[in-house]
C-alpha cells in the first residue's frame, strides 16, 4: 500500500489485514476505582446473575473484566470486515475555508451498512447471543442508528430483532424504519401498547414524544418475560464502549502514518459510545502521563447530561427497571424535547465517560440546536459529505476550535469521529432552511427539579 506524504494525505486507509483484532478495555488502565452498578430494589452490588436474564454471560464477563485486550472473536471480525477499516480524512477544505492553522482529521464510520459506528458493538453483541442460544433481541432506539445497527446484524447472525423507537423519531426519521423492516426487525413508536412501561406512561400522557428512557424500559420488560429473549444496548455499558475501540486503534495507526497524533480528540456524546470508541485508545497515553491531548465531548443544549446534570447514582430507565449507575444525569424521569439529534436525547451518560469528566480528563460542552445545523452545513459544503445531526455536534466544537487555533496562532491537530452520516436527516435540513428548526434550553429550576429527585 503507498501511503501519501503527510502534507498532501487527504485519505489514510488501512490494509483490511490491519484491522484490530482485540478491543481495548479502558477499565485496566484507570487511575481512579469504578463505582459498581446497583440493584434497583437492594441498592447492593449487582452480581452476574443478576444480570443473567438480560444478557448473555460473555458480555457480562466483560461489562466487569480489568483484562486491557479481549480478543475479537473470528465471526465477528469476518462481519466487521464487511466495511472495516474505515478511512481517515483530512478535512483540507474545511481547513481553507476557515484560514485556521489548525490540521484537521476525522476518522468516517459513515461507511458501514447502517451509515454509523454503531454495527462495531451490534455485531458483537448478536453473536455472543446465538452462541449462548438466544432466539430474540429486544432494544431501545433514539433516532434509528443503533435499531437499523442490531436489525442488521441479527440478520447476519439468524436472530429475531424488536426494535422500541422513541416516537418523536418515529415519526420525524420514518426511512430508517424502513432499513429496520429491510433487514426484518419489527419496529413499533414508544410508548406502545406492547408492554406495562408503554401503557402506563401513554395512561398519564396519551401524547407523550417518548424518550430513550422509556423505549428502554420496555425492551428491558419485553426481554425479561420471555426465556428465549435478552435485551440489547447500543451505548452506556461497558462492553459497549469497548466494542466501538476498534475505531480508536484504527485512528492511532492512520494518524502515526499521517504524522500528525492530535493535540484534541472530539466526539458527539449521547450515551458515549461513538465518543468512547474514539478517544479511548488516545486516553490511554494521556492516563499515563505520555500525552496531554485534549478530549472534548460534545452535547445538545436541550439534553445537557453532562454540562449542567449531576454526577449520581440514578436508573438508567424511566420506570426503574435497571440497575443504578453513577453517572451524570438529568434524572430518569427527564423526558427531552424532540430536537433532530434524536441519537443524543438520553438522561444519562456512560459510567465510564462520567467517571472520566469527573476527573478532568474530558471537558464537556453544549451547543444549541441551530448552531449545530449551521456547522453540518458549512461541513457539507467544504467536505461534500453530509453529516448526521449527531455528528454535526462534534462538527460544531471542531470548527469552533480550529477559528480560535487561527485568531492565537496556534496549529494544533484536530481529531473527530464523524459518527454517521445524515441522509436519512434530510427532513432536519428541510426545517434547519424553513427557518422552521427552533433552538431548547432547559431552565435551571428544570434542572434541579429533575436532579432534586435522584
Amino acid at each position: 500500500m503507498s501511503i501519501q506524504a503527510p502534507e498532501t494525505a487527504t485519505r489514510i486507509q488501512l490494509d483490511e489485514r490491519e484491522m484490530p483484532t482485540r478491543w481495548y478495555n479502558i477499565q485496566a488502565d484507570l487511575p481512579f476505582p469504578g463505582s459498581p452498578p446497583l440493584h434497583p430494589a437492594t441498592r447492593q452490588p449487582v452480581g452476574p446473575q443478576d444480570l443473567a436474564p438480560l444478557f448473555p454471560m460473555e458480555l457480562i464477563k466483560q461489562e466487569v473484566s480489568q483484562e486491557r485486550y479481549i480478543d475479537i472473536p473470528p465471526p465477528v471480525q469476518e462481519a466487521l470486515r464487511l466495511w472495516r477499516p474505515t478511512p481517515l480524512m483530512r478535512a483540507v477544505r474545511l481547513e481553507r475555508e476557515l484560514k485556521t492553522t489548525a490540521r484537521i482529521y476525522y476518522k468516517y464510520e459513515g461507511g458501514s451498512p447502517p451509515g454509523s459506528h454503531k454495527p462495531n458493538t451490534a455485531v458483537a453483541q448478536a453473536f455472543y447471543n446465538k452462541a449462548e442460544g438466544t432466539r430474540r433481541l429486544t432494544t431501545e432506539t433514539g433516532a434509528g442508528q443503533w435499531g437499523s445497527a442490531l436489525a442488521f446484524a441479527t440478520k447476519l447472525f439468524d436472530l429475531e430483532c424488536m426494535v422500541y423507537m422513541v416516537r418523536i423519531s418515529y415519526e420525524q426519521k420514518p426511512y430508517r424504519k424502513s432499513m429496520m423492516h429491510v433487514w426484518g426487525a419489527e419496529v413499533v413508536p414508544s410508548p406502545s401498547d406492547r408492554t406495562q412501561a408503554g401503557q402506563r406512561i401513554r395512561a398519564e400522557n396519551p401524547e407523550s414524544t417518548g424518550s430513550l428512557g422509556i423505549a428502554i424500559s420496555e425492551a428491558i420488560e419485553d426481554a425479561a418475560g420471555k426465556d428465549d429473549t435478552k435485551y440489547s444496548l447500543g451505548s452506556v455499558l461497558n462492553h459497549v464502549l469497548m466494542h466501538q475501540t476498534i475505531i480508536g486503534q484504527e485512528a492511532l495507526q492512520q494518524m502515526e502514518r499521517a504524522g500528525a497524533m492530535p493535540d484534541l480528540v472530539v466526539g458527539c456524546v449521547g450515551g458515549g459510545s461513538n465518543f468512547s470508541g474514539l478517544a479511548f485508545p488516545f486516553l490511554r497515553e494521556r492516563l499515563t502521563g505520555r500525552s496531554k491531548t485534549r478530549f472534548l465531548a460534545v452535547e445538545p443544549a436541550a439534553c445537557p447530561t453532562m454540562t449542567r446534570g449531576k454526577f449520581a447514582y440514578d436508573f438508567g430507565d424511566t420506570i426503574g427497571m435497571t440497575p443504578l449507575l453513577e453517572m451524570y444525569t438529568l434524572g430518569h424521569g427527564f423526558v427531552p424535547d424532540g430536537i433532530h439529534a434524536g441519537g443524543l436525547r438520553y438522561h444519562g451518560m456512560a459510567p465510564l465517560v462520567s467517571g472520566l469528566a469527573n476527573h478532568g480528563f474530558i471537558e464537556p460542552v453544549a451547543y444549541p440546536q441551530r448552531a449545530v445545523f449551521d456547522a453540518a452545513v458549512q461541513f457539507a459544503r467544504a467536505e461534500g459529505t453530509i453529516p448526521a445531526p449527531e455528528t454535526a455536534h462534534a462538527i460544531r466544537a471542531v470548527i469552533d476550535e480550529a477559528v480560535r487555533a487561527r485568531e492565537r496562532g496556534e496549529s494544533p491537530v484536530i481529531l473527530f469521529n464523524f459518527s454517521g452520516h445524515g441522509l436519512l436527516d434530510l427532513a432536519a435540513y428541510d426545517s434547519y432552511f424553513a427557518g422552521t428548526m427552533s433552538d431548547v434550553t432547559l431552565s435551571e429550576a428544570r434542572i434541579q427539579e429533575l436532579v432534586a429527585a435522584l
